[in-house]
């Protein structure tokens, strides 16, 4: 049975007409981005659902929160999952492709943070399921360009979180370095403490340094979780 709508503690994700349904990498990012340097200013490149978006918009007092979404149903989508959330007058969603989004916005005032759970552009990637895997690829946004922006549309001080797959982030990081982008936090995600590191959640600045690097392990057994993994989500998932 196809779950159209997916509960949060405190908003509800509508998710019929997007083929990007709610997932764990959005989750994880969502409630692993820092908001430590309080920012006022937001943006959420490929918001799917808008998922991220929203919970960001739980987790801050920041007043402007944008979203941007190239699919036309996932856009149409964000928007409504936005008006039926208490933050709707913090939330807005463009519908535009990021390069165009980018020309018309580099000029402008900068983004505090900057946060994407990117459509994987990787070629042998396949998740098996093959409406979503062209949703993954149509929409794709190579890590290069996504980079780019971010070095465009991000204030001097500002953060960009991502999620990549694991065997991306050498690459990531190296491409990362040529726009002055340096990492500050690396988690390394792995399912159970026995499986390979499947995914990277990443933190970057302009600032260099030497970055905070740990592993989150998300379930001992199946639905067994971790009690990090516990921490981190609690504020959103309805059973933890």
């Amino acid at each position: 049975m196809l779950i159209t709508i997916f509960q949060f503690k405190q908003f509800n994700i509508q998710q019929d007409r997007t083929a990007m349904k709610v997932g764990t990498d959005g989750v994880l990012l969502g409630a692993w981005t820092s908001l430590e340097h309080q920012p006022f200013s937001i943006l959420d490149i490929g918001t799917g659902t808008g998922l991220i978006a929203l919970m960001l918009a739980q987790r801050s007092h920041a007043e402007l929160i944008d979203a941007l979404e190239i699919d036309e149903d996932a856009y149409e989508q964000a928007v409504e999952n936005f008006e039926n959330s208490a933050w709707g007058d913090r939330l807005f969603c463009y519908h535009a492709a990021f390069d165009e989004f980018v020309e018309e916005m580099q000029d402008e005032e900068k983004y505090e943070l900057i946060v994407s759970n990117p459509p994987f552009y990787s070629a042998d990637y396949s998740s098996g399921d093959a409406k979503r895997d062209q949703a993954r690829f149509a929409e794709a946004l190579p890590f290069e360009e996504l980079l780019e922006g971010v070095s465009l549309l991000l204030s001097k001080k500002g953060k960009f979180s991502v999620v990549i797959p694991a065997s991306e982030e050498k690459n990531f990081l190296e491409l990362a370095e040529r726009f002055s982008l340096f990492p500050q936090r690396i988690t390394r995600v792995k399912g159970t403490p026995e499986s390979h590191v499947k995914r990277s959640l990443l933190e970057l600045s302009f600032l260099e340094g030497k970055p905070k690097i740990d592993e989150l392990v998300i379930e001992t057994a199946r639905h067994q979780y971790t009690p990090e993994y516990i921490e981190l989500v609690k504020d959103f998932y309805l059973k933890m």
